[in-house]
């Protein structure tokens, strides 16, 4: 078979997290009772004239800014003219050409397997309004649900060509994208409610050649594993026929997630299909330079520049590092911990073991459990400065998970403090080691791996409260 080189283009389209729609007042809400949260706006009726949202144009700016993008002075909404039941206006607002959205000419920086970074141009970041959805009626036939028409949906579209060489780079672009806006707090980034979707553009063209092939759209994808899979099976997919000697169609195509396989759709329109032209009813926006700076003067620290602080600032690696920053609330808590006094290191590795297993386990998130960070700075002082081990410590984290009392007063309670006198733990071992004497003769005799059961007897007599570095200590001294 000939070998082939992949070329990405994605296109990702993300609600817009506003209170309100794009032209008019119909609140925006997942779900909900069919066309319920609609107006004369949203539907299209005659004479309804739209009204931008301010707060959704700041939100694709705060965007744009991000990835790094120009922002033009004037900008300007334009009608895509389609016809589809989901569109009841029969066009679409939207933004056009090329120095026009938004914001235009970006980039966006992705990590490598090799421990770089890869720079993913951003051809237009632009704000548009989404479409109604269609449902197929259990009784056969469809309906028309037009409550998320006319939602704020911004579309960021990477450059020509794509820099995007595989479905992994893909994947990662759009783990990325999703995290920073996020952060940004302009999406949720639910990708299974559809307010985040991805339509990746995919080309093949032999080794060599500098032409890029002939591409086809997957439809709508709401998750990484679509995203990934989809681009690949497409490779797949136009490998074969152009080693069968077939032309590849320019078309949209959907996904099929139970098959693994993508379907035929529509032939793929050109822009001019769209016949775009400025909107009549919205006037022209204007940004002054004062107003640009101050929107990127409140930008949040971006997930990648997060990452790469913690690993040089705290010392992180790169596995625990990017847990931590995964989740915007996740990485906030921490820095919560450790700007109480906590040891980033020993804050990371609780926060990433007990405690991410017990809120998994209950499906909560930090801020809805009784831990706060004053909880685990106090937890990991007391292990630091000797007052608990670290087996006394999971006890108490348990018991502070559950009732929310202090660590320190827990330990009071308890008694549970860490025996660190030799004298007494020299004692304990004596005594486990007189019980013992078929153990002590086999350590003897060579085998220096029945060291482990007398360590875990002296713990258990201490009821886990020996220290375990003294522990070894003596019990290496007497053994010999």
């Amino acid at each position: 078979m000939a070998n082939y080189l992949c070329s990405v283009g994605m296109e990702v389209h993300a609600e817009l997290s506003t209170n309100s729609k794009m032209f008019c007042r119909c609140q925006v809400a997942f779900g909900g009772e069919p066309n319920t949260r609609t107006c004369p706006v949203c539907l299209g009726l005659p004479g309804a004239l739209p009204v931008p949202n301010r707060v959704a144009i700041e939100m694709v700016i705060k965007t744009a800014l991000a990835l790094n993008c120009k922002i033009p002075k004037r900008s300007i909404f334009h009608r895509k003219n389609y016809f589809y039941p989901d569109l009841p206006k029969g066009f679409q607002t939207s933004q056009y050409e090329e120095e026009n959205p938004l914001g235009y000419h970006g980039f966006l920086e992705i990590p490598t397997p090799e421990g770089g970074v890869k720079r993913v141009g951003i051809r237009r970041v632009h704000l548009e309004e989404d479409t109604g959805k269609l449902m197929h009626l259990p009784s056969g036939g469809s309906g028309v649900d037009y409550n998320r028409a006319g939602t704020p949906l911004m579309e960021i579209v990477t450059d020509f060509p794509p820099d995007i060489t595989n479905p992994d780079e893909a994947k990662e672009y759009l783990t990325q994208l999703r995290q920073i806006l996020i952060y940004l707090n302009v999406c949720d980034g639910k990708m299974e409610e559809g307010s985040l979707r991805c339509e990746p553009n995919i080309s093949i063209r032999l080794e060599g050649e500098e032409k890029l092939g002939t591409k086809t759209e997957l439809k709508n994808l709401n998750s990484f594993r679509s995203v990934q899979m989809g681009i690949a099976f497409e490779v797949r997919r136009q490998a074969a026929m152009l080693d069968h000697g077939e032309k590849v169609l320019q078309e949209t195509r959907g996904w099929n997630e139970q098959k693994e396989s993508s379907f035929a759709m529509r032939v793929k329109e050109a822009e001019n299909d769209y016949r775009y032209f400025p909107c009549p009813d919205l006037v022209p926006m204007e940004f002054t330079d004062e107003y640009i700076e101050g929107l990127r003067a409140n930008l949040p620290e971006l997930p990648l520049a997060k990452l790469r602080r913690y690993q040089s600032e705290y010392g992180l690696n790169d596995y625990d590092a990017n847990l931590l920053v995964a989740d915007r609330d996740w990485a906030y808590w921490f820095e919560a911990a450790v700007a109480e006094g906590g040891d980033p290191k020993a804050i990371c590795n609780w926060m990433n073991s007990d405690f991410a297993k017990m809120l998994n386990e209950e499906g909560k998130t930090a801020t809805e459990s009784n831990i706060t960070p004053a909880h685990l700075v106090e937890l990991t002082k007391l292990i630091a400065d000797g007052t608990i081990s670290g087996k006394i410590a999971k006890k108490i984290f348990a018991e502070s998970y559950s009732t929310g009392k202090m660590p320190k007063a827990l330990v009071s309670e308890s008694g549970a403090t860490q025996i660190t006198d030799t004298d007494s733990i020299r004692a304990i071992v004596v005594e486990v080691l007189g019980a013992n004497p078929d153990v002590v003769a086999k350590y003897l005799s060579g085998q220096v791996s029945v060291k482990g059961f007398l360590v875990g007897q002296i713990m258990k007599q201490s009821q886990g409260r020996a220290n375990p570095g003294v522990v070894q200590s003596l019990l290496d001294e007497l053994l010999k």
